[in-house]
């Protein structure tokens, strides 16, 4: 394990005890909050491509900011993921649409679902810092997709999160992926990405 690796896995143990926290202190409201800020702070086109998740566990829930979403035009995707070490496809989806259960408790849209290539991507997160730098799973599967569309087409990145995730920086390495911006509940948070 690199000192990197080792410095991502005990700020996951914290960042999993705050957003606990946080889950337990917000619940619900949290996720309408997110939901009244819209995506519009991200310059993204009106009819742009989005891609969204589904909560695990104590994620704050996008569905809310996903039903925003659908009422305001947007052709809205879930991920799908395709094998070890691919990035994740995304396929269109609406709520009430049929999905099947992987592992880890996700849920995704069926095959014969379209394809959707974002042009915004909303991501789960478990710490991220102000240059734009999230900590995930330590998959990696957010950030080889994200890879993939940047060098394919622009794409919004935002991470969605509880504001109590901040923190000063988020280890790093050569591939992670920064965002664009954070949605919190209390507003969008722009990264210093230059």
């Amino acid at each position: 394990m690199t000192p990197i690796q080792q410095q991502k896995r005990e700020l996951r143990g914290r960042a999993k005890a705050a957003r606990t926290a946080a889950f337990a202190l917000h619940g619900a409201p949290a996720s309408a909050r997110l939901a009244a800020h819209g995506i519009g702070f991200s310059g993204s086109r009106p009819d742009a491509a989005v891609s969204g998740f589904l909560a695990i566990g104590e994620e704050i829930d996008p569905m809310p900011l996903l039903r925003r979403l659908w009422a305001e035009g947007h052709g809205v995707g879930l991920p799908v993921m395709v094998g070890k070490g691919r990035p994740l496809v995304f396929r269109q989806w609406r709520e009430g649409e049929p999905l099947c259960e992987v592992q880890w408790g996700i849920r995704e849209p069926l095959d014969r679902a379209a394809v959707l290539v974002p042009d915004v991507m909303l991501v789960p997160l478990l710490a991220f810092d102000r240059n734009g730098y999230r900590l995930g799973y330590g998959g990696g599967f957010y950030d080889r997709s994200i890879a993939e569309i940047r060098a394919a087409k622009p794409v919004v990145i935002i991470g969605l999160a509880y504001d109590e995730l901040e923190v000063d920086a988020v280890p790093h390495d050569a591939y992670d992926q920064r965002l664009d911006w954070v949605l919190t509940p209390s507003g969008p948070k722009k990264c210093q990405t230059g």
